[in-house]
């Protein structure tokens, strides 16, 4: 891996290794080495590369002198180093200096022919470090010919100056800040407005106060640590080392294992004392949802819909015979528990929604069904049952962020906007909704409507774009929760994903059985790096968001799936309905033993469907 791009060609060859003649040299104590930095101590020895070997105490000096010179001559034959080699054994310098392994660098670059860092940089380092602002200025002109933008120099002493005006304040010299600010940086012609901010800071009473508006950790080792890593991004490479190089290819690198791992589904944590370098990173299937943890039963007739709740507590499920079953999800043994049923859904429920906060939930029914349920959670009640007119089709339904308003329509044309008690807002003529949702700006509400499209409607101004034209009936939709993403159901052709930003079709989900029955898919994982949909062929099947072909099917069911939902807040947890009249949980393998347990080292590539 190149270093950005740079430290090649004739100027990075010069600058980054030294010929191989100089391999020989020795280090003096308390010198600057080969590698341009100060190491702490030398003990006087002279560092060689003769691999321990000796002449012993009866050799002469012309033995030592063919011995040296037979050295010199296999160190000029060694082959020369490429410039990846060059750029590894550098950042293993400056990981080792950071450690403070400082002989060790001294001796890797010597016998490497290599130095970590132009001679010039170490000065403007050390400079900088030692608060000596007018030296590490003049260093700036010697670097000046090392880099490749000229403007770049104005803005590192920009940097420079701010710092020094800084540490004048915070010392209490004013007028020598006054002078830095007026005599120095004003003359600089860039940046103006920071220019007026720092002069605001003459007004600060005390030096907490500076520190505290000027979001700066004040005089020291580490203000000017993180001016110094600012500083670099405008050295090339070749010159200075950005800071912490190799942890950083290292964390990408672990970044990228994680991010192309099939089954991964936790929290990425960017520190790197939690993975082991050593092993490439591996999910096993076991440890995602994919194994049956739970049938509820309690429905007795075909499971239309389930949906968890925003904060992942409850389930909500709707069915065919007429009720919705509150489900409660046990924080530790994620077992589900029933809490209670909301009844007297004539027609059966199609559709449910949870409130933002959770406190209510809607019911929908079917086609034929011309009313709408508005349930407290809480306490069971019976808020509001809506019905505009009996000739009125209300099966589908989205809450407005605020959580005080919902939208609700269906294939007959009505399309409204209510408030908790039902009452009418607003209303659009002519729309054949077939599913809504309500974007987080509070004022867009798409809708799938009957010409295989989705709309954005606007009650605000009363205006309407079309977003997304499919040439097959939408049956449902659903979308990210940044409001980028939506997730199709579409007639006979399956599942697929739209970029509503920028209005284009991203990708076509192989594998799933979709005809003319409303299904609801979901995103859902870690970072909803996942989709499920159910499928009229019984399954379930799972996708990674990239990838066109499913990374499970999971099977148990024996009608088809209409939903599938994927808990927000517990990763490893989904629930799916069906007409069979069950709805399973689906979660990780259970952990039997310590065999079971080796299996979680399966390659996450194997799909075990």
């Amino acid at each position: 891996m190149q270093a950005n791009g740079a430290g090649q060609g004739q100027e990075s060859s010069e600058l980054s290794c030294l010929n191989s003649a100089q391999n020989g040299e020795s280090s003096s104590a308390g010198g600057t080495h080969s590698n341009g930095l100060f190491s702490s101590t030398d003990n006087g020895n002279s560092v060689g590369t003769s691999n321990g070997s000796s002449t012993g105490p009866g050799s002469g000096t012309s033995a030592a002198s063919t011995a040296s010179s037979s050295e010199v001559g296999s160190l000029k034959k060694k082959k020369r180093l490429s410039q990846a080699e060059e750029d590894v054994i550098r950042l293993i310098g400056q990981h080792l200096h950071g450690l403070g392994l400082n002989q060790t660098v001294d001796l890797l670059m010597q016998e490497s022919g290599c130095r970590l860092e132009h001679p010039s940089a170490t000065k403007f380092r050390n400079h900088v470090m030692e608060g000596e602002w007018d030296k590490a200025e003049n260093d700036l002109n010697e670097l000046r010919a090392l880099m490749h933008s000229p403007n770049a120099i104005v803005r590192m002493k920009f940097l420079l100056l701010q710092q020094k005006y800084l540490e004048y304040l915070e010392d209490g010299k004013v007028l020598e800040a006054l002078q830095v600010l007026r005599g120095e940086l004003t003359p600089l012609k860039y940046n103006t407005d920071r220019i007026h901010v720092l002069s605001g800071y003459l007004m600060c009473s005390h030096a907490e106060d500076l520190r505290a508006k000027a979001e700066w950790e004040g005089k020291g080792t580490a203000s000017r640590c993180r001016l110094l890593d600012k500083l670099q991004t405008y050295l090339p490479p070749s010159v200075m080392l950005p800071p912490r190089r190799l942890q950083t290819l290292l964390r990408q690198a672990v970044e990228l294992q994680r991010d192309r791992c099939l089954y991964h589904n936790t929290k990425l944590d960017s520190n790197l004392d939690s993975v082991s370098l050593l092993l490439d990173h591996v999910c096993s299937r076991k440890q995602f949802p994919c194994y049956t943890q739970q049938i509820l039963t309690e429905h007795c007739n075909e499971v239309w819909f389930c949906k968890f709740s925003n904060d992942g507590t409850k389930l909500a499920t709707g069915s065919k015979d007429t009720t919705v079953i509150i489900w409660q999800v046990d924080p530790e043994s994620h077992q589900l528990k029933l809490l209670r049923t909301l009844e007297g859904h004539a027609y059966g429920v199609s559709y449910l929604a949870w409130s933002p906060d959770d406190t209510y939930l809607i019911a929908c029914g079917p086609d034929d069904c011309s009313e709408l349920w508005l349930w407290n959670v809480q306490t069971g009640e019976l808020r509001t049952k809506m019905s505009q007119s009996h000739e009125d089709s209300l099966t589908s339904v989205a809450w407005n962020p605020d959580g005080k308003r919902f939208v609700t329509g269906g294939q007959r044309g009505q399309f409204y906007q209510c408030d908790l008690d039902g009452n009418l807002l607003d209303s659009w003529e002519g729309v054949r909704v077939q599913c809504l949702w309500c974007l987080g700006d509070g004022r867009a509400v798409l809708a799938s409507d009957t010409h295989q499209r989705i709309r954005g409607y606007n009650f605000e101004d009363l205006t309407d774009r079309n977003i997304v034209q499919e040439d097959h009936p939408i049956m449902s939709f659903t979308v990210s929760k940044n409001g980028r993403l939506a997730l199709l159901n579409v007639a006979t052709q399956g599942v697929h994903l739209w970029d509503l930003q920028d209005r284009v079709l991203v990708r076509k989900y192989q594998g799933v059985t979709q005809g003319f029955y409303t299904i609801h898919s979901c995103f859902g994982g870690h970072n909803e790096d996942f989709i499920a949909s159910g499928s009229e062929d019984h399954k379930v099947y799972i996708w990674h968001r990239r990838g066109e072909l499913p990374i499970a099917e999971l099977t148990g069911h024996t009608r088809t799936v209409n939903c599938v939902s994927w808990n927000p807040a517990i990763p490893g947890l989904m629930a799916s309905a069906s007409d069979d009249g069950t709805v399973r949980v689906w979660g990780p393998a259970p952990f039997l033993d310590s065999q079971e347990a080796d299996g979680l080292n399966d390659n996450c590539s194997n799909m075990d469907s």
